[in-house]
Parts: structure tokens; sequence; C-alpha cells
């Protein structure tokens, strides 16, 4: 895993959600040169998702392939779309949204994962070990994710690219792997444990072999 000259603990990435417009546009720029992004926020506001994003892996990953010099949908291994329906919190609710996701995206030939963040907390340590607090928000699901780089979710709004980046897009842009050390402030008292450092070093030795310019903040 790359290591060697990565930011110190003192310069570790603070939440703000300011971010340029020059770093928009060259995001925008980016995302939309990978036609599956593209064709994927075109068509989703069909399927009238409340509060919806296409964020997380698929977005960084896109922006490390064009700073590699790497086609865009290269090891991309699916798309997340969140979105936010506090008002049902069912099982077969979302199963109906992911089912509607498939059946409008599903010509593009890729792995498409729809999950209602609302409902997060009522499975998530069934599935990784640890139990969160309900999110309050899209945005607030968005702040907890793994990474400061994957923190990050796009929409189009009236024809511009809408960016939610709590911590901003400079680590994204210059390939720093960082902790999200906001992610403690989700989890229930006793419950930010050893898993928690085992999956950001899985997920950093995994992304550092496919993106080999990567520098990864260590966990401690």
């Amino acid at each position: 895993m790359q290591a060697q000259n990565h930011p110190t603990r003192q310069e570790r990435a603070r939440p703000s959600q300011t971010i340029t417009q020059e770093d928009t546009k060259r995001l925008r720029t980016i995302l939309e040169n990978n036609s599956v992004i593209e064709r994927i926020l075109r068509r989703t506001p069909r399927l009238q998702m409340p509060n919806w994003y296409l964020g997380a892996g698929c977005i960084a990953q896109t922006v490390w392939n064009s700073l590699h010099g790497f086609e865009l949908t290269r090891n991309i291994q699916d798309y997340d779309l969140a979105y936010f329906d506090s008002t049902d919190l069912s099982e077969e609710t979302e199963e109906g949204t992911i089912q509607k996701a498939q059946s409008a995206l599903g010509y593009l030939g890729v792995t498409i994962d729809v999950k209602n963040e609302a409902r997060v907390h009522l499975w998530y340590k069934n599935h990784f070990g640890n139990a969160i607090r309900p999110y309050r928000s899209i945005e607030d699901a968005i702040a907890s994710w793994p990474t400061t780089a994957t923190s990050i979710g796009v929409r189009y709004e009236n024809g511009n690219l809408l960016v939610y980046a709590p911590f901003r897009l400079d680590d994204l842009f210059s390939m720093i792997v960082r902790p999200n050390r906001r992610q403690a402030e989700y989890f229930l008292p006793n419950e930010y444990n050893q898993k928690s450092r085992e999956v950001y070093n899985q997920k950093a030795q995994k992304w550092v072999k496919a993106w080999p310019k990567l520098v990864v903040v260590p966990w401690e």
C-alpha cells in the first residue's frame, strides 16, 4: 500500500461544503465523459426517488481513472444511487425502487446499487458488525461514508451539476485516500471499533492495486 508522503494528522480534511466553481466544472467535465454516469444522471429523475444522489466510489473512481489516463469506467464495480425517504422504511418499498431503477437503467449493463439511506441503520450491524444511529438526511448519510474522497454525491438540477461533498474535492483531485474521522459520530457507543479500521484498510489496499498513484493516509 502506497503511504509515503501522506498528509500529517494535523492536515486532516475538515468538513466544509464550500466547493469552487472551478472544481465543480472540472468534475462535471470528467463525469460527463463517463457515458454510464452521464446516462444515469439524465435518466434517474424519471424514477422520482426523493432526495437522491449518484455517489461514492463510482464518482471518485471515474476521477481516478481520468487522472491515471485510464478508460473512465475501468475497475468500477457498481454505481451507487442513494436516496432518502424517512416516510417509508419498509424493505418492500425499497425493493420496488430497486426494481424500477433496474428497469430504467438495466440497458447500461452495469450494477446499480440502490439504497434508501433512511433505513440503513436497520441492517447495518448485521452486515458490517457495528451499529449506527439513523441518518437525518441524504447529506447526513453522505458525510458518514468511509473516506473523504468518496463522501460525495452528484445529480443534475435545473441543468446544473449539484455536488454535495462535505470534505470538498481536494483529496479527490489529489488522489488522497483518507479515513473519514467524522464517521465515528455516527456509531452508537462502543460500536466504532477495529472493524471500522479493517473496512478502511481493505478498501485502500484494493484501490491502490487498481489505481497505483493513490496516496493512502494510514488509519492511525
